[in-house]
């Protein structure tokens, strides 16, 4: 289950600042009702994807005691 800021919080910030999590959540939910969002909806979408890439991606590079190979978003 997602803990962190909500999204009302979230768009008065620059992409750059939003954490990784914030980033994955995000971009999966709006993913998800990608087919019922207005203009807004999905610049925000794109948005967001282009900080995901300009980052490298939501992968971990390696594995720890505290994360693996795959980030679970849900």
């Amino acid at each position: 289950m997602y803990v962190g800021r909500d999204l009302s919080q979230l768009v008065m910030e620059a992409k750059t600042t939003w954490k990784e999590k914030e980033l994955g959540y995000f971009h999966y939910a709006l993913s998800q009702s990608a087919p019922y969002l207005n203009a807004e909806g999905v610049t925000m979408l794109r948005e967001i994807n282009e900080e995901i890439k300009r980052r490298g991606g939501l992968e971990h590079k390696e594995a720890s005691w505290t994360n693996g190979t795959h980030p679970v978003i849900d």
